[in-house]
């Protein structure tokens, strides 16, 4: 059963259309990258499904169930600004989210700090953190309870690379522990890190949904290179079941349509035309390559 299940959920702002019919389940347990670029409808999507906006129509069940309450409390989030004080503690600050959520206790606090690495500041105000240090604190508000799932809006906005690696790293772990992670984020090479699932937005569409390795093997690509690439091009513009090819520094990118063609087809085809390839390897595509595919159409 899916933690989350969206269906067909509209939203519009007047005449901006901010979602349009999204559809998609986030299976339990997993680590769920949500990208697309500015304005694609991310933070409007988790926030209906945080209960904050409300869809023009659609809907969406948590746990397999209409949402409740009770739902709302296994359930830990982080939408964009930190909704903390400044003038109050780390530790002020996360008895007053407990007491608004319902969720752990006063042992619960000290455990959170030690997650973010911010035991040592408990007792320091908030308007004295930096930036990374403020939205450390937020993530551990969103951990307290122990949530079954957490909602994170740019987890790693305003960190360092060692604060980056320390968030994905905690995010890793809590999926080992049986936590689903649904984040939103646009540092992709974090996304493909951390994240085993994806759906990517633009203009408020779903335009690509699924395990990480699905979206990416849609197509195979080789990379080639030969004594002479202008040749090798005009040679492989003929190849048979060829979807597209790309010039690089590194050699001739050639996209097939997966399963379509193979390494050793490929070089005997060189072979019978003439040509030796100098190199010849499958090229795994990285989700900024597929994201940038996706977006830019």
């Amino acid at each position: 059963m899916p933690v989350l299940e969206i269906n067909a959920i509209s939203k519009s702002y007047g005449k901006i259309r901010a979602l349009e019919n999204v559809s998609f389940n986030i299976p339990k347990g997993s680590v769920f990258g949500l990208l697309g670029p500015n304005g694609s409808g991310k933070t409007t999507l988790l926030s209906i499904v945080l209960d904050v906006l409300q869809a023009n129509s659609g809907g969406y069940k948590w746990f397999g169930e209409s949402p409740t309450y009770l739902h709302r409390k296994k359930i830990g989030s982080l939408l964009e600004t930190p909704n903390l004080y400044h003038y109050l503690t780390a530790v002020q600050n996360l008895r007053i989210t407990q007491t608004i959520s319902g969720r752990g206790n006063e042992g619960d606090i000290h455990a959170v700090l030690e997650k973010v690495n911010l035991h040592e500041r408990k007792n320091s105000r908030f308007s004295t953190y930096s930036l990374g240090m403020k939205q450390r604190l937020a993530i551990a508000a969103a951990l307290l309870g122990d949530p079954a799932v957490l909602v994170l809006d740019e987890p790693t906005n305003g960190l360092d690379p060692v604060g980056i690696a320390e968030i994905r790293g905690l995010i890793k772990e809590l999926a080992t522990k049986g936590h689903t992670v649904i984040m939103a984020s646009h540092l992709l090479d974090e996304v493909e890190k951390v994240c085993d699932h994806v759906a990517i937005l633009k203009r408020g569409q779903l335009i690509a949904c699924g395990a990480v390795e699905e979206v990416l093997s849609a197509e195979d690509c080789l990379l080639l290179s030969a004594a002479d690439q202008l040749l090798l091009t005009e040679k492989m513009g003929r190849y048979p079941g060829l979807v597209r090819m790309n010039a690089t520094a590194e050699g001739l990118e050639c996209y097939f349509a997966k399963g379509a063609s193979s390494a050793e087809k490929v070089n005997q085809y060189c072979f019978e035309q003439g040509m030796v390839l100098s190199q010849i390897w499958a090229k795994k595509k990285r989700l900024e390559e597929k994201f940038f595919e996706l977006t830019s159409k």
